[in-house]
Formats: C-alpha cells, sequence, structure tokens
C-alpha cells in the first residue's frame, strides 16, 4: 500500500502543474502525544513528492477548534483540509454546501476505501455519499486504572455496578478518590451518562430518540435513571474533589492519577497516548476494563461508547485544489502515518493493525468484540442539542438538576429542532 500511494503521490508531481507554490491550509484538534508530528511528518512528505504545494498545518484544542471552525466556515473563509469527528455537527456543513463529497475519488480507488475498517465510514456517510476520510485511532471510552493501587488494597476490575460501588468503597476508605474527573470541558463527565443510558436501556434507546423515530425520546425512562446512577455516584463521593471545576485540556485528571489520589478514569482510549509521552512511567502501571453491566438493563455489557476513526479529515468546497487536498489526505493516512499512531499508542482505523502492545491489543479486542459502538453524544446530535446534552449533564454532577429536569430539557430541545 506504501509503494502505491508514494507512487500515486509521485504522479501527481509530475503531472505538469506550474507556477508559484500553492498553500494548502490543514487544520486539526491533534493536539495530544505526537498527533502534530505525525500529521506534519505526512505534510513534509507530501511536500517533497509535490514541490509546487506548501502545507500550512494547525491544531488546536477540542473545544477552541469548533469554534475556530465554526467562525471560518462562517466567514467563507474555511480551510482546505480539516478535521471533525464526524456526526451531527459535520453533518451541518454538509447540509450548508460547505463540505465535498469524496465519493467519487473512493470510487476510482477501491483500493484506497477497502484499506479502511467497514463500520469507520457511519461517522461521515449521509444520504449515501462520504465527506470525510477516517484518520486518526479507534477510540472507545474505557476505565483506566492504577494495577498497583488495586493490587495494594486486592481490588479486581469491577464487572457489575454493585462491584463498582464497593470498589469505590473500599478506595474513600483509603484516602484515595475512586475516580480521577475533570469536568470543566462537561464532554468528560458525558462519557459516564452515554454508558449508563445504553447499559440500562440499550442503544436503540439513544438511536430513536435522535432519530425522533415512533416511541424515541429523551425523557424515555432509560435517560431519567442514567441521571440517578450519576447522582448516587456523587454522593457517594465517587470523584475527586472539585471535578466541575477541573480542567481536562491541562491535564487535571492525569495529574490524580499520576500523583496516586485517584484510582481511575473514564476516558477514550486515546488517553493511553497521552500518558505515554507525558509520564512513560506511570503507562506501565496502566490497564483498562469496560464499563460496569447495570442490574437488569436491557443493554449488552460489551457495547462500547467511541468511535471507529476518532477524527475524520474533510475537504471543504472552498478549496482550490481540491484533487491535491485528496492527495494530501491519502498521504496522511498511509501506511508511514499508520506505523507512527501505533508507535503513538493509538490504533488506526484500517484492517489489520498490526499490534504488539499488550495494552493495545485489549484496548482493540474491546472494540472489535463490541456489538455495538456508539458516536459521542455530542457528535452524534445537532450541535445545539449537543451542547445542551453537555450542559445538562456537568448540572446533574453538580446536583443542581434533576434527572427528570434534565430529560425534560433535553425532549423539549429535540422537538424544538425537528420542528424547524
Amino acid at each position: 500500500m506504501a509503494a502505491i500511494l508514494l507512487a500515486a503521490g509521485a504522479a501527481w508531481s509530475a503531472s505538469g502543474y506550474a507556477g508559484p507554490s500553492k498553500t494548502i491550509t490543514e487544520w486539526d484538534h491533534q493536539t495530544d502525544g505526537n498527533g502534530p508530528k505525525v500529521v506534519r511528518e505526512a505534510a513534509d512528505r507530501f511536500e517533497k513528492q509535490n514541490p509546487l504545494y506548501k502545507i500550512e498545518d494547525s491544531h488546536v484544542l477540542n473545544d477552541a477548534y469548533k469554534a475556530k471552525l465554526n467562525v471560518a466556515f462562517g466567514a467563507g473563509q474555511p480551510p482546505c483540509v480539516f478535521d471533525t469527528w464526524g456526526g451531527g455537527p459535520l453533518r451541518e456543513y454538509v447540509k450548508a454546501g460547505q463540505v465535498v463529497d469524496l465519493t467519487p475519488y473512493l470510487q476510482k480507488d477501491p483500493a484506497y476505501r477497502d484499506r479502511f475498517l467497514p463500520t469507520a465510514w457511519r461517522a461521515v456517510t449521509y444520504d449515501n455519499k462520504i465527506y470525510g476520510i477516517p484518520t486518526e485511532n479507534v477510540s472507545a471510552a474505557v476505565i483506566f486504572y492504577n494495577k498497583d493501587l488495586f493490587k495494594q488494597y486486592n481490588l479486581n476490575p469491577p464487572a457489575t455496578w454493585n462491584d463498582l460501588l464497593n470498589v469505590i468503597k473500599t478506595l474513600q476508605a483509603h484516602g484515595i478518590a475512586p475516580f480521577a474527573l475533570a469536568n470543566k470541558n462537561k464532554w468528560t463527565g458525558s462519557m459516564y451518562y452515554m454508558y449508563l443510558v445504553d447499559r440500562i436501556g440499550g442503544p436503540d434507546v439513544f438511536r430513536k430518540a435522535a432519530d425522533r423515530a415512533p416511541g424515541g425520546s429523551f425523557a424515555d425512562p432509560a435517560f431519567i435513571e442514567a441521571g440517578r446512577y450519576i447522582q448516587q455516584l456523587v454522593k457517594a463521593g465517587a470523584f475527586a474533589q472539585g471535578f466541575n471545576g477541573l480542567d481536562y485540556d491541562i491535564g487535571a485528571s492525569r495529574r490524580l492519577l499520576y500523583s496516586g489520589r485517584a484510582a481511575m478514569e473514564l476516558m477514550g482510549g486515546w488517553e493511553a497516548s497521552t500518558i505515554q509521552k507525558e509520564n512513560p512511567g506511570f503507562y506501565k502501571k496502566l490497564d483498562v476494563f469496560p464499563f460496569p453491566a447495570i442490574p437488569g438493563g436491557k443493554g449488552d455489557p460489551h457495547d462500547v461508547i467511541g468511535t471507529v476513526g476518532d477524527s475524520f479529515t474533510s475537504i471543504s468546497t472552498q478549496c482550490a485544489d481540491r484533487d491535491a487536498a485528496f492527495s494530501l489526505i491519502k498521504t496522511m493516512t498511509d501506511d508511514a502515518s499508520m506505523q507512527a499512531r501505533i508507535a503513538d499508542a493509538r490504533i488506526p482505523p484500517v484492517k489489520n493493525a498490526r499490534l504488539t502492545d499488550p495494552f493495545l491489543q485489549r484496548l482493540q479486542a474491546l472494540v472489535a468484540q463490541a456489538p455495538n459502538v456508539q458516536l459521542w453524544y455530542d457528535q452524534e446530535l445537532p450541535p445545539k442539542l449537543g451542547e445542551l446534552h453537555k450542559d445538562t449533564t456537568q448540572a446533574l454532577f453538580g446536583l443542581s438538576l434533576s434527572p427528570e429536569a434534565a430529560a425534560q430539557q433535553m425532549e423539549a430541545a429535540a422537538k424544538a429542532d425537528a420542528g424547524k
């Protein structure tokens, strides 16, 4: 595959283009681990193969990135190449005619399309057209834990909710916060809510509510019950103090893990890459287990919340050199780029990714055996509804909103959005 991609790049370079150097802008939210380095190395390879082009890459933290991208599209000055999480926000840009349909490119190069995991395309497919390429790692929210602390206090990874409550009780008795949570960012706490809805009601509860299908409602008992479980955790002291004011983007939750003041963290698989680079010694203490089963729940405890791709790279319709932009994306997802992601403790969204790290192999197996992979709510839902979901979830953690009120707010907003 690498030879094919290099040949494609050479063909582009030799196609006879002349004139001054052209610039392709590339924006993404890759700020953790070696993410920016992987992108820059791909850009360097592209520039070497295509000397008439220069790549200006920009890497911005999650929330700031969303705002920057929104402003740029609103002003009619988006980057040529950009990444998103797929789902609702990308769909809004597509509906506005601001994203290039990549289906013709993939039809011309079926071997390139087939290198990716089939399930990766779901988040970027609208009306049977594909608007993004799965670029980054396969990612699922899992519970990271400190193996040394669990061993010290004779704890086993909990398989059920009652098991988890017993782990929480034991850790608290020894002055250790069970969970590190930096919920100023809101999406961090959202992971608990998403898993609880899935474990309680199964994947169809959210799917029907989001699609406004018959019988679907964000006021479904499963959403209310999920809020009650969150508040049970808060009242049980499951989280380090001040969690709703701690900032994930500056590493607040990880610092609690590194210092031994907290034992667990529910986070996306990318956390492994960040920890490996940030604290290699602690990485050796790290392991994961899936979110526990809920007694009487309808959901399969093997389901995961996450994405097969983590970020997807698209081309804006404002881009003057779409063919060159697609060639750049191919370089960003070639064999060299995917191997660099594996070296950075990431699982690329391609078939037959060869992993040697036992930790990554376990993470890969959790996703591979999952009957359902639910995309993050704030990415699956339309932007305004996704923001409300994060706001109400943070309020649930703060005990300032009842589970019933949170569910009613979401359902009212969903009805209003559908009635536009």
